[in-house]
């Protein structure tokens, strides 16, 4: 069975592009490059043959990763109104102790980019939110240490 891949409506769509990207672009420049590096010097101890090989094999592994969680993609609705408690697709704000707030929208771990603020439901943090109500304080063991949220607010 494959797992199921969370994913927005936006997340989604960059993932098609992404694919139809690589298959109708990207695999192209590959095969050229490919073609230009057999005209120079053969396959046998060339450099630039087997480094396109390379990129030929990564373009082609990425593709079959996109069509498996393109296949798999479980897509996470906006429910309008507030919610009471922390699900996928919300957007959540929380205090931590030193009073700095911090807001996360939790999303599937194939969209995750923390830089953005999105945080996967499977990351220490986002399981820690996940089912939790405004008000609640959530305790969480990161990589750096421990951490106190304080839930202010989810949209």
């Amino acid at each position: 069975m494959q797992k199921e891949v969370f994913l927005t409506p936006e997340g989604l769509e960059k993932l098609k592009a992404e694919l139809d990207y690589l298959r109708s672009v990207r695999r192209q420049q590959v095969a050229d490059q490919i073609h230009r590096a057999k005209e120079l010097g053969g396959t046998v101890d060339n450099a630039e043959y087997d480094d396109a090989k390379n990129e030929q094999a990564f373009v082609e592994g990425r593709i079959l990763t996109l069509e498996k969680m393109i296949k798999n993609a479980s897509i996470i609705h906006e429910e309008k109104g507030s919610s009471s408690s922390v699900r996928l697709g919300s957007k959540v704000t929380v205090r931590s102790k030193d009073g700095g707030k911090e807001y996360y929208t939790i999303v599937g771990s194939a969209e995750a980019n923390p830089t953005e603020g999105k945080i996967s439901n499977e990351s220490p943090v986002g399981k820690a939110l996940m089912g939790k109500k405004i008000g609640d304080e959530v305790g969480v063991q990161t990589p750096a240490g421990s951490v106190k949220f304080k839930i202010m607010a989810v949209e």
